[in-house]
């Protein structure tokens, strides 16, 4: 998956934006985060984010996290680790996450 050409790839690439309180502070930034697919470049995930959310990037950067260790009473086990992608948009460009109704 280092170079998908397809639509559908594309739209593969991103899995979901992170919400959390201090991503919120970096969307007032116009940074933005989002999980991404293991596998990819920067150079993907910025054609993924353009051709979803029609705007213009300006920078990738990329934070692959290790798995976690979960206790479940006297089980151990991990959580999957994941890619974490912060984005950083045009100026004049926004994602609108939650939309006023």
């Amino acid at each position: 998956m280092a170079n998908p050409l397809n639509v559908g790839d594309l739209i593969e690439v991103i899995k979901y934006p992170l919400i959390t309180e201090k991503s919120t502070k970096l969307n007032e930034k116009n940074f933005y985060t989002f999980i991404v697919d293991k596998k990819v470049t920067k150079e993907t995930i910025k054609q993924a984010v353009e051709y979803l959310f029609s705007v213009k990037v300006l920078e990738v950067k990329t934070l692959n996290l290790p798995p976690k260790k979960r206790r479940v009473g006297r089980y151990i086990g991990y959580r999957p680790n994941y890619k974490k992608t912060i984005v950083k948009l045009d100026s004049n460009n926004r994602i609108n996450f939650f939309p006023k109704s």
